[in-house]
């Protein structure tokens, strides 16, 4: 997903790090290039809003729970594979 402008940070990267960005399990400078990427970047923005709409409907339906690392992968992988399905189907809409 991209919206076809430069940024100093690429889009590619914003959304393989939105995770750890919501977590806030990143260094600040990275932080505060996310946030800037994420102000300019509307494709961004609505892709980091979903993903923090379903933290949040997994953290109130989950409670605090621990979630094993091999389901968090399995998940991750999921949501990667998702990621590239709907990128190769806006590309082939263009």
């Amino acid at each position: 997903m991209s919206c076809g402008k430069p940024h100093e940070v690429p889009c590619s990267e914003v959304l393989a790090r939105v995770y750890s960005y919501l977590d806030r399990e990143i260094e600040d400078a990275s932080y505060q290039d996310i946030r800037q990427h994420l102000d300019e970047c509307g494709p961004c923005l609505r892709e980091y809003g979903l993903e923090e709409v379903v933290k949040k409907l997994v953290h109130k339906c989950c409670g605090h729970e621990t979630v094993p690392g091999e389901l968090r992968a399995k998940v991750l992988v999921r949501i990667a594979e998702v990621r590239a399905e709907i990128e190769t189907t806006e590309v082939l809409a263009e």
